[in-house]
């Protein structure tokens, strides 16, 4: 099991991706949008405490805080995640994913609660660094 982590820092604006695979990937199933998890889970320090704000399945329907499950459903949209209507009173049927974290999703967006001791851009930056190097 493997999920593409994007971590949000709100107080830089900034984003960072990182892969998480084995223990901590089944962790993380079963958790629902909203839920705090603490950073280690997805490799950060443990002072660190991390909310999930959505993701994505392997065909990329979203997920929706508003949707019971981890199942794929068609509903009749007005906007929000999944739907971006162009005009005043549009509305579309659209499938969009459950707010339960399952096996299907690929993509988890989180984004920091509690800030730890280190700042996200040099614990992410040495990642980057070593990986340039070979």
């Amino acid at each position: 099991m493997e999920f593409k982590v994007v971590v949000s820092d709100p107080k830089t604006g900034k984003a960072y991706q990182t892969t998480v695979s084995g223990a901590n990937a089944n962790k993380l199933i079963g958790k629902q949008i909203g839920d705090v998890i603490n950073g280690t889970l997805v490799e950060l320090p443990p002072d660190y405490e991390l909310q999930i704000t959505g993701g994505s399945d392997r065909d990329g329907f979203p997920m929706r805080p508003d949707i019971p499950g981890s199942g794929r459903k068609k509903i009749l949209l007005s906007g929000g995640v999944g739907f971006n209507p162009t005009e005043k009173g549009l509305r579309r049927r659209k499938h969009v994913r459950g707010r339960v974290i399952s096996r299907d999703i690929v993509q988890i967006n989180m984004k920091v609660v509690t800030h730890g001791k280190v700042p996200l851009e040099e614990y992410f930056g040495k990642k980057e660094e070593k990986e340039e190097e070979s």
